[in-house]
């Protein structure tokens, strides 16, 4: 795709905050007629700048109360491992972001169950018996006051 200008950018923020905008709000938005809008819009999406679109769940309403981003490290550090590992959490449900990262460890997992107990269960019995796995840390989210994927 060539360079992306200020009226795309602004396609993509509005589609960013609604997936579900009409074009012709779009279009209003964007500074748009509704025609060129949408052959914006197409183009985004031919080019793969727009990869998806996807609903946002209510946590409370699909038995969400528990949410922690956890940091995995391997015991060993080769791609074998890694593969093996990645798998596995491709298989975890409750596993709703897996990212592979540089640092002391190498994943990031955001984690979302039903509650303490269920948490403690994926813990136990899932991610603490894989066999790459060396050593975890919890971090439990309270709140979160700017989510920008909601």
């Amino acid at each position: 795709m060539s360079v992306m200008d200020s009226i795309d950018q602004k396609i993509l923020r509005e589609l960013t905050r609604n997936g579900r905008i009409s074009n012709l709000a779009l279009a209003e938005a964007a500074g748009l007629s509704p025609s060129a809008c949408l052959r914006r819009v197409t183009a985004l999406d031919r080019e793969g700048v727009i990869t998806g679109y996807r609903a946002v769940l209510s946590p409370e309403k699909t038995g969400v109360g528990f949410v922690a981003y956890v940091t995995v490290g391997l015991g060993q550090h080769t791609k074998a491992a890694q593969e093996a590992f990645e798998r596995a959490i491709a298989r975890s449900p409750e596993v709703r972001e897996c990212h592979n990262i540089t640092g002391a460890v190498e994943y990031l997992l955001r984690i979302e169950a039903a509650d303490l107990a269920a948490y403690k269960h994926f813990h136990t019995e899932v991610l603490g018996t894989l066999p790459q796995v060396n050593a975890i840390t919890s971090y439990v989210v309270m709140g979160s006051p700017k989510d920008e994927r909601a």
